[in-house]
């Protein structure tokens, strides 16, 4: 699948309401690092740096949400193969 750069920041906003919903709270911060899931104090976490670009962002997220497991979560079918293949792409 290839996606356009203008369509990272939408798959990016997808991302982050699935992330949402599955009780995640996605932070974007700045600083020397990629970003990833964490557990802070029992709440999920995902920090993502606010200077990558689009699609840094999405790999980011998506490995993230991947690690926090969706394979029981629905979500439309173009989300989940975005996911699938940002897989390994960190």
């Amino acid at each position: 699948m290839k996606i356009k750069e203008k369509e990272f920041e939408a798959i990016l906003q997808d991302l982050k309401s699935l992330a949402t919903q599955m009780g995640a709270k996605v932070r974007f911060e700045r600083g020397d690092f990629k970003g990833g899931y964490c557990i802070i104090k029992d709440s999920k976490v995902i920090v993502i740096n606010k200077l990558s670009n689009f699609q840094r962002k999405v790999m980011t997220l998506a490995a993230a949400l991947k690690e926090l497991g969706i394979d029981e979560v629905y979500m439309p079918p173009k989300l989940r193969e975005v996911i699938e293949e940002m897989e390994g792409t960190l």
